[in-house]
């Protein structure tokens, strides 16, 4: 359609809301449908949060706010990156968002000209390529491979960058496939960043608190001081307090491109919910003891996913680190047919013919970046996931 933006044309939906949606509808027209494409929490807010929300409408925090966040929520997360990541801000360093997603938007809209490229670690979040694209840069996509578990190697970083790169995006713990880097790890990869001043860090931490074992999660400015003046550091209260409907997102960084940001966020939607701040506020400076508890529970179903999908033939699926997500490879069913008759010829058709053959509902890794691939989100109960993983068992039993 001629009346439409060109820049539309670069970018497509998420596929994680289109397989979300699809199961949706699916359930309504009466299939036995298990959605495993979502990445929220199945479970609810904490009480001390809903009370706080509760309180601040009561009391007539209702009206419009500071653009990019009230005082008390900056205070809040200047206080949570020093307890949590010994990283000193002060409230002029820190932008309020609505949800992540928008926070990551604002940066590249406001640092990216036309041919700036931006270094992505694949498998990626579905959205990060897009965003960059609809912010006028374009991305360059880094390798990451099962053989290193999904992990982006010091070589392949250096191999991305080049004079034009203006942005690595790292995301740790991964979305999709829960892959933790430890300390060493980032440290091979900022001692790259160190050799290239030009290239800042846009470091998502959004799964920073849902790690397993003895996982110790860090992040860039914390491995690397000498990357605090290029560190865009953003994380938010969707995933570790089950807040994901609230849409509070937050970043630190150098005051320049934080009052950059808040110039993109002025012009565009404004303040985020004022009731959602006084929630987050509750939610960083409250109780944190639910976060172990609700790991507890996501591990269990991390060992339960991990141990059934590896059962299943052609089917091999890595023990990750964090978040609530798991990767596994698909290449052993490539190339055959299934009960229903379908090609598998690659990802995307094997998780259409598992949802309409099994109306098991997953991302196929085309979306992410790595094929042949499909991600599991495992924030769902554990009688739900024992049946899905029963059926992509009798699925995978059934290709020839």
């Amino acid at each position: 359609m001629a009346f439409l933006s060109d820049t539309l044309s670069r970018v497509k939906p998420s596929p994680t809301i289109a397989v979300t949606t699809k199961a949706a509808e699916l359930k309504a027209a009466g299939k036995d449908v298990i959605g495993l494409g979502a990445g929220e929490p199945d479970f609810d807010t904490p009480q001390n949060i809903k009370d706080a929300a509760k309180a601040a409408i009561d009391s007539g925090k209702t009206k419009y706010t500071a653009v990019d966040g009230i005082p008390e929520l900056k205070k809040a997360i200047c206080a949570k990156f020093k307890r949590d990541n010994d990283l000193d801000y002060t409230p002029a360093q820190v932008t309020v968002g609505t949800g992540g997603k928008q926070v990551l938007y604002n940066a590249l809209v406001a640092t990216l000209n036309p041919g700036d490229e931006v270094v992505i670690p694949a498998p990626y979040w579905v959205s990060y390529p897009d965003m960059v694209l609809l912010a006028g840069g374009e991305p360059v996509i880094a390798e990451a491979t099962a053989e290193t578990a999904y992990k982006l190697t010091p070589e392949a970083l250096e191999a991305a960058i080049t004079p034009k790169t203006k942005w690595l995006i790292f995301n740790s713990p991964s979305n999709p496939t829960g892959a933790g880097y430890t300390w060493d790890e980032l440290k091979a990869l900022t001692d790259v960043l160190l050799r290239h001043p030009h290239v800042w860090v846009m470091s998502d931490d959004m799964y920073e608190h849902l790690v397993y074992d003895d996982f110790r999660f860090c992040t860039p400015a914390q491995v690397e001081p000498a990357l605090y003046d290029r560190t865009l550091t953003v994380n938010g209260v969707s995933k570790a307090y089950a807040m994901t409907g609230w849409r509070i997102g937050y970043a630190a960084g150098p005051v320049e491109i934080i009052k950059a940001m808040g110039k993109i966020q002025s012009q565009s939607t404004s303040n985020p919910c004022s009731v959602s701040q006084w929630a987050a506020v509750e939610a960083l400076n409250g109780p944190q003891d639910y976060i172990a508890t609700n790991n507890a529970l996501f591990q269990r179903r991390r060992d339960l996913v991990v141990g059934m999908l590896n059962d299943a033939e052609g089917v091999e699926c890595p023990v990750p680190e964090g978040a609530f997500y798991v990767y596994p490879s698909i290449a052993g069913c490539i190339g055959k047919t299934s009960a229903g008759g379908a090609k598998i010829v690659d990802d995307e058709a094997f998780a259409t013919a598992l949802l309409e053959e099994k109306g098991v509902a997953v991302v196929f890794g085309a979306a992410f970046g790595t094929s042949p691939c499909f991600r599991v989100s495992y924030a769902t109960s554990d009688a739900a996931l024992k049946e899905a993983c029963t059926r992509i068992q009798d699925f995978c039993a059934g290709l020839r």
